[in-house]
């Protein structure tokens, strides 16, 4: 096995010292440029690359940027992850991905290798730690920015999509079309998103005179099984069901198997709301409706504002709040589309 090269090899090769090397690769003053380009020309023929590692010893910096999701199998946080990506190749970073399942203490040992790693920023998406676990983490680590999850603090900064909105313009758009029962499948407990999205369901449901019924409300895993089970216990315990909202559009579409389990039609019989847009919601059968968040350019401004934040800028690095756009699919059509037509006695 060939060992690799090192700076002892380029400043024999070159006839220098490797302190020479290292100015010539740091681009420094204090060698003359025709040094600088002889090393330079070694560097290139013996393929040395410097250790990132050395150099952040040196630096106090790694290049390296840490990016923590609950579910990368969710196609939502695979987006952010491919933004967020592009994002700091663009800058110079690389990123190191952390999937922590949905585990709160798998999180926090997450965050520790990180830390451990000593890496220059992280992104902290949809974080499932409760409120004091998660303060007395960011007390621990290098700058973070939040996504799609706010902790108090003046500087801390995050990067979200307006749930409360979104799930507001859901509901009353269920309500418009002749909803009245309208069951909401909350997502995990511990999700951020999904109290903000339980907060604009029960607005909209206010707004209208309607009351909250707790029974029409069910907490779920956030995935196609998650969505399938809660949706069967609704429409078993709530016949009278005529509509989901859904915590995102993995859940929406086992929610949608779960009525076609029990002989519900889609849309005919019970509406059925998404939230994502991901790929597979205009894939299935029928496709969903569902609120539109550009989850690419979520991560790559979640990069971006860590990097701002970096260089030191707190009173010009706001917070950013974007706005989710519902896409009405068959799953849940406008109200002159579901109405059945009046045929004369």
């Amino acid at each position: 096995m060939s060992r690799r090269v090192n700076i002892a090899d380029v400043a024999r090769e070159a006839g220098v010292s490797s302190q020479t090397v290292s100015r010539a690769l740091n681009n420094k003053s204090e060698i003359s440029a025709e040094t600088r380009v002889r090393v330079l020309a070694v560097v290139e023929r013996l393929g040395f690359r410097p250790s990132t590692l050395a150099r952040g010893l040196v630096t106090q910096k790694t290049a390296t940027l840490g990016l923590v999701v609950p579910d990368i199998a969710n196609p939502f946080f695979s987006e952010i992850a491919r933004g967020a990506e592009d994002a700091a190749h663009e800058a110079g970073y690389s990123l190191l991905l952390c999937n922590t399942v949905e585990d709160p203490s798998r999180e926090i040992e997450v965050l520790h290798t990180l830390e451990a790693q000593r890496v220059d920023g992280i992104i902290l998406c949809s974080s499932r730690l409760a409120e004091e676990d998660l303060s007395a983490m960011m007390a621990k680590l290098p700058t973070v920015i939040l996504v799609n999850r706010v902790l108090s603090g003046d500087d801390l900064r995050s990067v979200c999509i307006d749930d409360e909105a979104g799930a507001r313009c859901a509901a009353q758009h269920l309500l418009d079309s002749g909803h009245r029962a309208i069951a909401f499948l909350a997502g995990p407990p511990a999700s951020y998103s999904g109290l903000n999205r339980a907060r604009g369901y029960q607005r909209a449901l206010s707004e209208a005179g309607i009351p909250a019924d707790p029974d029409l409300s069910l907490a779920c895993d956030p995935h196609l099984e998650g969505g399938y089970n809660a949706a069967r216990q609704l429409l078993s315990h709530r016949p009278d069901t005529d509509a989901f909202l859904c915590y995102n559009d993995l859940v929406a579409v086992g929610a949608l198997q779960a009525c076609a389990a029990a002989g519900r039609r889609v849309p005919e019989d019970v509406a059925v709301v998404g939230f994502d847009d991901i790929r597979l919601a205009g894939l299935v059968t029928p496709p969903l409706t569902t609120l539109r968040s550009d989850k690419r350019t979520l991560g790559a401004e979640a990069v971006r504002l860590l990097l701002r934040v970096m260089a030191g800028c707190p009173a010009s690095c706001e917070s950013i709040v974007l706005q989710p756009e519902l896409i009405v699919r068959a799953s849940a059509p406008a109200r002159t589309a579901v109405e059945k037509p009046v045929t004369a006695e």
